[in-house]
């Protein structure tokens, strides 16, 4: 199969899941994909990646491209934790877009990172006062 068709087949699985549920815009779908290449390539697999596995990836990747607006850019998208994330793949599952083991369950995405504190807490700035007014 070719690259075009690959992507023609894929867009056109994501639009199917947009229509029968609407929590989520297209993007993510495309992320979650391109978080899972980011993933097996760390790792070196060329197998399935576990719910951890696949959401370390993630956070890698938004990290690398989104920096301190990842959650800002994954908000808008309709997804705002790791359960979401765990939804959206489910859906992939669905349309033959992924594949599952017996073991993988939603449960594997519940609560596993929280988005303020990995998207935007970790970029605070921290100002120290005497280094500031040297600077003035």
């Amino acid at each position: 199969m070719s690259l075009f068709s690959e992507l023609n087949r894929s867009l056109k699985a994501i639009h199917r899941i947009i229509r029968t549920d609407d929590r989520y815009r297209m993007e993510i779908y495309r992320f979650i994909q391109d978080a899972f290449a980011h993933a097996a390539a760390r790792l070196g697999q060329q197998r399935g990646l576990t719910g951890e596995e696949l959401l370390e990836g993630f956070r890698s990747l938004a990290l690398q491209r989104y920096g301190p607006t990842a959650r800002l850019v994954f908000e808008h998208w309709g997804v705002r934790t790791t359960e979401d994330i765990g939804h959206a793949v489910m859906n992939m599952v669905a349309a033959g877009l992924m594949r599952k083991s017996d073991q993988d369950t939603i449960e594997d995405f519940r609560n596993v990172f929280d988005f303020r504190e990995e998207f935007e807490e970790k970029f605070s700035y921290r100002v120290d006062r005497k280094s500031l007014s040297e600077l003035v």
